[in-house]
């Protein structure tokens, strides 16, 4: 079975969605096999964002994710990454399909309210950072 790592960010938490996004994983029949909630370090969020370190948007995107708590979480289930990227929408919320997280959820390209790996070796690196026990 294919494993991802969802993270609802800062402001998915604020907004009070927390439910509304498992929920809508678990109407896919994927099975949640760890979640937590905690507020990510600096250390952390640069690691988890360090493909865009050299980009002008980096400073605020760490600042963004270490803002408040995040809740990420390790979804299983039959071609999950390429599913949640479905389920997701696309990082723009005015650009993603209706009916997607974003779409519903998010307010802007840096405010979107979730996080999904992109791909099964990624998946892997993430799972690890936040789970480091799985």
């Amino acid at each position: 079975m294919e494993q991802s790592l969802i993270m609802i960010k800062p402001d998915g938490v604020k907004q009070g969605n927390i439910g509304q996004i498992i929920h809508r994983f678990e109407q896919h029949d994927y099975q949640l096999r760890a979640i937590k909630m905690f507020t990510m370090s600096q250390e952390l969020a640069k690691q988890h964002y360090a493909a865009h370190k050299q980009k002008d948007f980096f400073d605020d995107l760490v600042a963004f994710i270490t803002s408040g708590p995040v809740v990420p979480m390790v979804w299983q289930g039959t071609d999950i990454i390429a599913s949640a990227r479905d389920i997701i929408g696309t990082t723009d919320p005015k650009a993603a399909k209706l009916n997607t997280i974003r779409a519903d959820f998010g307010t802007d390209v840096r405010h979107n309210a979730i996080h999904g790996s992109d791909s099964v070796e990624n998946a892997k690196i993430e799972i690890a950072r936040f789970f480091p026990d799985m």
